[in-house]
């Protein structure tokens, strides 16, 4: 507009300066209303915990985004997906400059489950989403490009850490909604889409919150195994050493030729442990809903994990770790059973790595930039054949290995780690009378109920050590307290120390196991015949066994 034909329109007393001003004055105004700041909250996993992650989206003049707060590639990435899902709603993307800060900044934004929060802000920003009730919720989600939600990994340490900070709830793809679900006190949106978030936040539907009975997960799924104790014919003596290892929580060692029942019973002796606790549900869930083990089905584990890596596996596979760590093999079989096949056939290194994890039961994963700890208290159950060939001390079949191989076999393994095994059995092939025999053996609840009252005594016994539950985790001073042997037991065991040479560790091992044992005849003390017992069950210490 021209300066005289605005003259002409203005009265001759209005300064031909004001326009101007007036238009500078729009430019503030405009400015000013399109400077808009909207915060929504999502959570990163670190370790097995979760911690709280401030989405600050700022929506101004221009036209470039920014994107900080220490994300990694895939959530810069995330403005593709997220600018295709809101056009494909028939929005359109902010024509102004939009901001987006990640606090707090120190702690790296990893993965894709940052989508569905970061549009949620922007949207906000932009006026197309109500943010009256946007902070009262942790969003995380993936987004595709038409806005369906897609899962993302822990879920379950998400939503116990957002009940922890007072929020109202969280909103999460309906696949992940089940696991969510499990934590009381917290309203949990499984959703599809993005325009169901829309949809949610702005009133227009209604949506119920997903609820699940815990105690009926918990108790109705627990104990439930396709496989049964009572389908292992004979190789009472190897049963019996199983439900002391289960009892006590000792590591366990068999030593057989193929064919003789190693793997079979390795894959039932969860079914004699005892159920897991709700802490330990949760713990466990925890672990393999990081590790993005959980199925769109599962809410909680009831059951103990089973874990049995190949043999092939390498160290970083088995203990965790990797540019952005991950729980291993060790820690999914946490409160567990962790079955080494073939343990001779392991890398060296990546049986070494074991020997922390063995007695501190945590592993502790250290990077330049990140430092994370991951539980590992799980039972070690191994086996192995006695030699190349497998038939070192069969019954029937004679050994083919040059003399000398079945030494060097065993050393494949060090004395260390053998140590730190506490039960030594070795399996002999069964007979055709034991497999035709008709007579059914123990069942599993059977068992599990002997191993249950076991287990209660030594809760008794160490009610007041925090972090202590099990004979296997005794320390020296309750070892003294609670492994006192009367003489008979006492000579016994000098005598096998004599005899067998054994270490001060091997030592410590026989008590723990002789304490389970008497704890299993539910005996106040331990007995001669149960140090004779437990002498028994440390196979490799035997003079002259590799011949």
């Amino acid at each position: 507009m021209s300066r005289r034909l605005l003259g002409n329109l203005l009265p001759k007393s209005f300064c031909p300066c004001l326009p101007f001003y007036y238009i500078w004055f729009c430019f503030a105004v405009s400015a000013k209303i399109y400077n808009m700041l909207v915060r929504t909250f999502a959570s990163a996993v670190a370790g097995i915990d979760a911690v709280t992650v401030t989405i600050e989206v700022n929506v101004s003049q221009g036209v470039r985004f920014f994107l900080v707060g220490l994300p990694d590639v895939a959530v810069k990435e995330s403005q593709q997906r997220i600018e295709s899902a809101i056009r494909t709603l028939g929005y359109h993307w902010p024509g102004r400059q939009v901001v987006v800060n990640m606090a707090p900044a120190d702690i790296r934004k990893e993965g894709s489950a940052y989508d569905l929060p970061l549009a949620a802000g922007i949207l906000a920003a932009d006026g197309k989403i109500s943010g009256k009730d946007l902070e009262s919720f942790v969003i995380m989600g993936e987004l595709s490009l038409d806005g369906t939600l897609q899962p993302v990994r822990g879920v379950l340490p998400i939503a116990l850490r957002a009940r922890e900070e007072g929020f109202k709830g969280v909103i999460l793809p309906s696949k992940n909604a089940r696991e969510a679900a499990v934590v009381n006190g917290l309203e949990v949106f499984g959703l599809e889409k993005l325009a169901d978030v829309i949809d949610l936040f702005n009133g227009t539907r209604k949506f119920d919150p997903v609820r699940i009975d815990l105690n009926e997960i918990f108790n109705g799924e627990a104990n439930r195994y396709d496989v049964d104790f009572s389908d292992v014919k004979g190789q009472e003596n190897v049963k019996r050493a199983l439900e002391v290892a289960a009892a006590g929580h000792h590591n366990l060692l068999m030593i057989g030729p193929p064919g003789s029942g190693k793997t079979m019973l390795a894959k039932r002796l969860a079914t004699i442990m005892p159920p897991l606790t709700l802490e330990e549900a949760l713990e466990t869930t925890k672990i393999h809903s990081v590790a993005g083990k959980i199925d769109d089905h599962t809410a909680l584990m009831t059951r103990r994990p089973f874990r049995s890596p190949h043999h092939t596996i390498s160290d970083v596979a088995l203990v965790g770790g990797g540019t952005f760590p991950q729980p291993g093999e060790i820690s999914l079989a946490h409160n567990g059973v962790l079955f080494l096949d073939e343990l001779p056939e392991f890398k060296r290194s990546v049986l070494e790595v074991m020997r922390q994890p063995l007695e501190d039961r945590i592993i502790t994963i250290s990077r330049a930039k990140s430092t994370c700890d991951y539980p590992a208290s799980f039972m070690l159950i191994a086996s192995m054949n006695p030699c190349p060939c497998g038939f070192h001390n069969h019954p029937d079949k004679e050994c083919v290995c040059s003399p000398g191989m079945v030494q060097k076999y065993l050393n494949r393994i060090s004395g260390p780690l053998l140590d730190r095994i506490d039960i030594h059995i070795e399996v002999v092939p069964v007979k055709y009378e034991k497999l035709a025999d008709q007579a059914k053996p123990d069942r599993s609840e059977n068992v599990r109920e002997r191993i249950i009252r076991a287990r209660n005594i030594q809760a008794k016994r160490f009610a007041q050590f925090k972090g202590v539950y099990s004979n296997s985790q005794m320390t020296a001073s309750m070892q003294r307290r609670y492994c006192q042997l009367d003489e008979a037991g006492g000579k016994l065991l000098r005598t096998a120390m004599e005899i067998r040479g054994l270490s001060a560790r091997a030592y410590d091992r026989i008590l723990k196991v002789a304490r389970t044992i008497a704890d299993l005849d539910e005996s106040d003390n331990i007995m001669a015949e149960h140090i004779s017992e437990a002498i028994n069950y440390r196979n490799l210490d035997r003079e002259g066994w590799a011949g």
